[in-house]
């Protein structure tokens, strides 16, 4: 169930077999499938009961059949063939009812069409919300750039010079950000091909951008945070308990089946068990054998099993007492023959099927599934080992088997119920079987407690996603008992539960009939939203999910199933197994796990955070070097010589050379930077500034003028500091000895601009820490930052090859000075020392002045900085607090009331 059929398919066995052929013949309802029937050549898709198409998808049952057409020969196939040509980019047009458009309806259309076009080639309305909103960017610098060439045109009484005219394109480049674009596709790509390593399947863009913003992941349990090797722990038949270790099964009769029978303690072997006539075991092997699609084998010495892991625990069981399903359906010995099956369903929670038994000719109906959904169905228990006598259920032993039920979730155990009936009435053929008359009257049979071990990781990662501020809610359809254990086990409940107020702990764990019944105002009205949702159905999970929302929250839900994938599209980002999940569930998804566990979401969460992070490092090192250009460009227009003119601080090829071959590659190693040590220990950025927070914008303007200042001080330095502060005459074109000073200093303001653009990308490794000091734990104090620098080696030698190449620009004769319009330097070099001294200086202090600010509004606002928190804090301080606003609120009601 849940599968897509991958080719056109004639049947040849069905059970129950129903397919969605919605994408085919536009019909809503499932089609149920037939083997036996023949139908003409020129029958419609929808019509050929006996074919089952390629792209529909299996809503119940199974079937086995005989592939005749694949890929461009299915019917599904012809219609992509049909549809092959391009999708019209052209608006339609309006008409009234009659078919009629007036003008300015064909006006409309034309204008519509000409504006998505425009917003394609600009990439505004094209691509992930992050790449729009750095297009928009880009226009914006684009229109600023025009003004900024505008301005050094005006300053030279709009002289159309070559020099000028160049002096002002390129005084506009400064401004677009060029690299941006490209290293941002370079970035996402590197990510998702590190999600892959990490057993994550990117297959929404969109959600590399969102899952760094995560507040609250829904899971699932069976699978996800635990390692679906399901073991039966303990059974209870109805005439005592049935334990099963390594060793041997333990017959405990703590029910006495007869008057005055004693309790036996002793351990008693399988064969001893089976001995004689034990019908209650018997009637009991015969459901856990039979209700059960799996299969256990034994090959050439070693045990083989196939089928689901719930199914294949139970199988083992029932084939330590000898009671092999294979055994008992196949070969000269075989007992029962396959007659129907009723698929599990999640909305009735239990799966039958119908057997006939060989030697009476009798039809029977096995049924296993939740306690409380097969327990109201069954009619009669057995109390004496006795073939058929049955006795009619009452309310006390119903509550026993729930009380019992208890005891096992307690435990942490899956609980499934065994039932059985005969059944000969009139089986129909080829239609729909009816699952509300077969699985009526039901005799229980025992009941089968299953433990599913948390993987060895959950702990930790559940544990890691309360470091990182990100709540953990388990959804699963199990008992609430079993999930409470498990989720104590793992981290997602406090582990000293008892101790929360009784209010808060019914809210902490709550069943999806509980939750189900309360109408948004009252679940908007609740002092927390539960951790633990039990019985869970899908419609649970978009409930909880519009709750999230409600509440702000950025959710992420974990689904498997054909009826999760509501809930994976409501998500924000919806997450799939790759193993044990549906197609449906993966075409609703924006991540698959290929391994469907828990820690890989936390994984992904932490590769978010980390492109998010590098996006944000080298945006900020592109724009806070346009402004530092820009501003060193439009403020060096004060220099002027004698005729009135501009003298340039910088020449064009300078600029364009920083722009292309400086500050390129070392933005691209930026986007490759690891994680910094902190990313999983702080709580989720927001999705709604996005990287420019406030910030990332101050820290834009306070690097870029600071850049600024440094350059304009270097230059004023050489000119006026050190040389005769004269201009020259026509500096900007040529060379000449009254220009020389002039070329020294262009020459030291470019070579201070390509350090500090250098320096500033090794700088942007952490937006808070310390250049010297990234690695908080790390007790090589003065060395540290050489190990920092060299982790990242591509950054590493973008840096040192952006310095090696200063040089032949600087020195290389004729190339210098016909060129980059500068001369090689010499004791300037000690201005460039001492400009990027300044630098570091600079922007140590501002990072540090940053520390000092957000730890002190982090303690502001949350009393605590969030770093120095306590875990349990972090993870369950909502609860802890809910449980003080529901006092108050209690109090307060009970003053009311008096």
């Amino acid at each position: 169930m849940g599968d897509t059929i991958p080719a056109d398919v004639r049947l040849i066995e069905v059970k129950n077999f129903e397919t969605d052929e919605a994408l085919l013949t536009g019909e809503s309802l499932p089609v149920r499938k037939v083997t036996d029937a023949v139908f003409p050549d020129d029958t419609g898709p929808g019509d050929r009961l006996n074919i089952a198409y390629s792209s529909s998808t299996v809503t119940k049952g199974r079937a086995k059949g005989v592939v005749f057409a694949t890929g461009a020969f299915t019917e599904i196939g012809a219609i992509a063939v049909a549809l092959h040509a391009k999708e019209s980019k052209v608006r339609p047009v309006k008409r009234k009812p009659d078919g009629h458009a007036g003008p300015h309806r064909y006006l409309e259309a034309y204008t519509l069409t000409l504006s998505d076009a425009i917003g394609r080639f600009l990439g505004v309305n094209v691509g992930t919300p992050l790449q729009r909103k750095l297009s928009k960017l880009a226009i914006l610098l684009f229109g600023i750039a025009i003004v900024c060439a505008i301005v050094v045109l005006g300053s030279n009484k709009f002289d159309s010079r070559q020099e000028v005219v160049i002096y002002a394109v390129a005084t506009g480049l400064s401004m677009i950000p060029a690299s941006l674009v490209v290293v941002l596709t370079i970035t996402m790509a590197a990510g998702t091909k590190r999600m892959v390593q990490r057993n994550v399947i990117v297959r929404n863009l969109k959600s590399l951008e969102a899952l760094g913003a995560v507040t609250d992941i829904c899971s699932d349990k069976t699978g996800t945070l635990t390692q679906v090797g399901n073991a039966t722990r303990a059974t209870d038949p109805t005439n005592g308990e049935l334990r099963f270790d390594s060793r041997m099964p333990k017959n405990i009769n703590f029910n006495q089946s007869k008057e005055g029978s004693e309790t036996q303690d002793t351990p008693v072997g399988a064969t001893e068990l089976l001995s004689g006539s034990n019908y209650l075991l018997q009637n009991f092997l015969n459901v856990a054998a039979l209700a059960n699609l799996a299969t256990v084998h034994e090959k050439d010495g070693q045990w083989f099993a196939r089928g689901d892991p719930t199914e294949i625990a139970i199988q083992v069981f029932s084939t330590r007492f000898s009671w092999n399903r294979l055994d008992l359906t196949q070969g000269d010995s075989s007992q029962w023959i396959d007659v129907a099956e009723l698929p599990f369903d999640s909305d009735v929670k239990r799966m039958s099927v119908i057997m006939k038994n060989k030697s009476t000719e009798d039809h029977f109906v096995f049924t296993k599934g939740a306690v409380e959904r097969v327990i109201q169905d069954c009619k009669y228990y057995c109390l004496q080992d006795e073939e058929n006598l049955e006795v009619a259920m009452t309310e006390d032993f119903r509550r026993e088997i729930l009380n019992n039920m208890e005891a096992f979730a307690a435990l942490g155990l899956r609980v499934l119920c065994l039932a059985s009936r005969k059944y000969n009435d009139e089986l129909p053929r080829d239609q729909e079987i009816d699952r509300r008359l077969i699985e009526v009257d039901l005799t229980f049979r025992g009941l089968i407690g299953l433990y599913d071990p948390p993987r060895p990781e959950s702990a930790a990662a559940v544990r890691q996603c309360h470091d990182a501020g990100i709540s953990v809610h388990m959804l699963t359809g199990d008992h609430p008992e079993t999930a409470k254990a498990i989720a104590i086990e793992v981290g997602i409940l406090p582990p000293h539960i008892e101790r929360v107020s009784r209010e808060i702990a019914d809210i902490m764990v709550m069943t999806a009939s509980q939750f189900d019944s309360l109408d948004d105002d009252q679940v908007d009205a609740l002092p927390v939203l539960p951790l633990v949702i039990a019985r869970c159905a899908p419609s649970t999970k978009v409930r909880m999910i519009e709750a999230l929302h409600r509440r702000n929250k950025f959710c992420a839900m974990t689904g498997d199933g054909v009826n999760d994938s509501p809930s994976l599209r409501r998500a924000d980002v919806g997450i799939a197994m790759g193993q044990s999940g549906s197609d449906v569930a993966k075409d609703a998804s924006d991540i698959v796990l290929t391994d469907d566990n828990f820690a890989s979401i936390v994984a992904a969460i932490e590769e978010g955070r980390r492109i998010f992070d590098n996006i944000q490092k080298f945006v900020l090192h592109v724009l806070a070097e346009n402004i530092a250009q820009a501003g060193t460009l439009l403020v060096g227009l004060a220099f002027k010589d004698d005729r009135g003119l501009s003298v340039f601080p910088l020449a064009p090829v300078e600029i364009v050379w920083i722009i292309m071959i400086t500050s390129g590659m070392p933005d691209m190693g930026l986007g490759f930077e690891r994680a910094v040590p902190d990313i999983m220990s702080r709580p989720p950025q927001s999705l709604k500034t996005g990287i420019f927070t406030m910030e990332f914008l101050v820290d834009m303007v306070v690097y870029g003028l600071w850049i600024t200042a440094l350059c304009l001080a270097s230059f004023s330095l050489v000119v006026f500091g050190f040389g005769n502060g004269d201009l020259g005459n026509s500096c900007n074109e040529a060379y000449s000895e009254s220009c020389d000073v002039v070329f020294r200093a262009r020459a030291t303001t470019f070579a201070c601009l390509t350090w500090f653009a250098l320096f500033l990308a090794w700088e942007m490794i952490d937006m808070r820490r310390s250049f010297f000091r990234m690695q908080p734990g790390s007790k090589k104090y003065l060395t540290q930052w050489m190990f920092d620098v060299w982790r990242n080696k591509f950054l590493f030698w973008a840096v040192i090859i952006g310095f090696i190449t200063l040089f032949p620009a600087l020195y290389i004769p004729v190339v210098n000075v016909k060129v980059f319009k500068h001369v090689g330097i010499s004791w300037e070099w000690a201005i460039v020392f001492i400009a990027a001294t300044l630098f570091f200086l600079g922007v140590e202090t501002w990072k540090f002045g940053k520390r000092v600010f957000f730890r002190h509004r982090s303690k502001k606002q949350l009393g605590h900085v969030w770093k120095d928190m306590d875990i349990e804090q972090r993870a369950f301080a909502d609860y802890l607090s809910g449980k003080e606003d529901l006092q108050n609120n209690s109090v307060a009601e009970f003053q009311k009331q008096d």
